[in-house]
């Protein structure tokens, strides 16, 4: 059966930008501070460092009861029984992904515009990550998506929106009134000096907002 997840505060990983000696401290921390869902997003890893680090950081977010979803490989996924998977538009299609992972599995979707917001959830997407809203450093090629689309994207479909793409306490306040379920983050929290504070203070910051 698929788990109910709370959207509010999901983490993105990223080894580049992380300001701890190792990727599960990181992981720890965020979760301490009030991180309700882990994106393992691992670019430069082998196959076999990638099923690794999975099995050790979904020994952290189990003993937390927070879902692990694996960024992109659906192997790696199936391999270490994680929750889910995270897809863009240029990974394997979110039907196909669907069809490989099973009704019980998350799938979720990047979209940066109401066409592909509306195709992911077609193919059976359970929850949308639009953006990148801002440029950042992680995805310095991205189309950015304005606020203008995201209001469009939600009041076309009914799965929780999750906004990415330089979400930090800056740009979150842009996001009152928009409706959406919650914020991925990658280098405000995995890059910051206190990784359970910065968590902490984001959550909070997006409670008042919504």
């Amino acid at each position: 059966m698929k788990p109910s997840v709370d959207y509010t505060l999901y983490l993105v990983t990223d080894r580049d930008l992380m300001s701890t000696p190792t990727l599960e401290e990181a992981v720890e921390q965020a979760i301490r501070g009030g991180v309700t869902l882990v994106q393992l997003r691992e670019k430069h890893a082998s196959s076999l460092e990638f099923y690794q680090t999975a099995l050790r950081v979904k020994k952290i977010t189990d003993s937390y009861n927070v879902p692990l979803i694996i960024n992109d490989r659906v192997d790696v996924a199936l391999a270490v029984d994680a929750d889910g998977v995270h897809v863009g538009q240029s990974d394997l299609p979110a039907a196909r992904v669907r069809e490989i992972l099973g009704p019980d599995k998350i799938l979720g979707v990047s979209a940066s515009s109401l066409k592909e917001a509306l195709k992911a959830v077609e193919d059976g997407a359970d929850y949308l990550g639009v953006g990148a809203m801002f440029a950042t450093g992680t995805k310095t090629d991205a189309d950015i998506t304005t606020i203008e689309e995201l209001k469009r994207i939600r009041q076309a479909v009914s799965v929780p929106i999750v906004v990415i793409g330089g979400i930090n306490k800056q740009t979150l306040p842009l996001f009152a009134g928009t409706g959406i379920d919650g914020i991925a983050v990658v280098s405000a929290i995995i890059a910051a000096a206190d990784v359970e504070k910065a968590a902490r203070e984001l959550k909070e910051l997006f409670k008042q907002i919504t």
